[in-house]
């Protein structure tokens, strides 16, 4: 008799995804089997990334089930766990330089970015971090071509609760301690607020326009509160650049 299978709930675009044992099982999609092979590199690398299992039995893509709780309920992080999260998406990154690009042009990005030239997971933020004796991103899904940069904004952004109600002085505060920890340079950090604005907005606008054209899960998500949070959040962003400019100068 097969393991039992329990329903893992919390993911928005991932589908049914069940617990099998110590492992996860969701749908195989088209780009699973690259997403598998840049698990597998990283891995080699010392990454500490959920192991890629192949297909089971049912044809669903398997890896290991890590055992924490998720970020998204401890927020907001302290300034030595933003660091952490800081170095780990930077040792992510600097890994990933090895990792050849699959076919941009047949690759299908939600948010797509110009000049794509660096594997990413698209997603690392809080809601993809479990905690506990390891560390570890999960859902790698929406791994594909990007840039350190467009990454960096984003899980920016969601680390540091750069978030409508937030006080702006204790944002920029943590958005410091995260980049610190990733160690970005004078180029990164000075492109950085420009680029969480566009990456902020073009979240909205991905949510809007599936809203329009019926593009589910997003159109959902939309009027779910995804929407409204992620207009509050790009006019946030937008409103503070110079804070975050400020914060994060070497001069500061």
């Amino acid at each position: 008799m097969g393991e039992e299978e329990k329903e893992l709930t919390g993911g928005n675009a991932s589908g049914d995804v069940v617990q099998v044992g110590g492992t996860v099982r969701k749908r195989w999609i088209e780009n699973t089997l690259v997403v598998q092979s840049f698990l597998a590199v990283l891995r080699s690398h010392g990454v500490d990334v959920p192991q890629p299992l192949g297909r089971d039995e049912s044809g669903r893509q398997a890896v290991e089930y890590v055992e924490g709780s998720i970020a998204l309920g401890q927020m907001p992080l302290g300034t030595d766990d933003l660091r952490r999260v800081g170095r780990m998406i930077r040792r992510i990154h600097d890994v990933s330089e090895s990792v050849p690009l699959p076919d941009i042009e047949g690759w299908s990005m939600l948010l797509p970015v110009d000049n794509a030239n660096l594997m990413c997971h698209n997603d690392l933020a809080p809601w993809n971090l479990v905690i506990g004796d390891r560390w570890v991103f999960i859902d790698w899904d929406a791994a594909g071509p990007s840039t350190r940069l467009w990454e960096l904004a984003y899980a920016a952004q969601a680390f540091a609760m750069l978030i409508n109600g937030e006080p702006v002085e204790t944002a920029a505060s943590r958005l410091r301690a995260f980049v610190d920890g990733y160690g970005a340079d004078a180029l990164l950090r000075e492109a950085l607020p420009a680029a969480m604005v566009q990456r902020t907005a073009a979240m909205f606008e991905l949510l809007r326009h599936s809203h329009e054209t019926g593009l589910q899960p997003w159109s959902d998500m939309y009027v779910n509160g995804h929407g409204d949070f992620w207009r509050d959040a790009a006019e946030y962003v937008l409103q503070s650049q110079t804070a975050w400019q400020q914060a994060l100068s070497r001069s500061h």
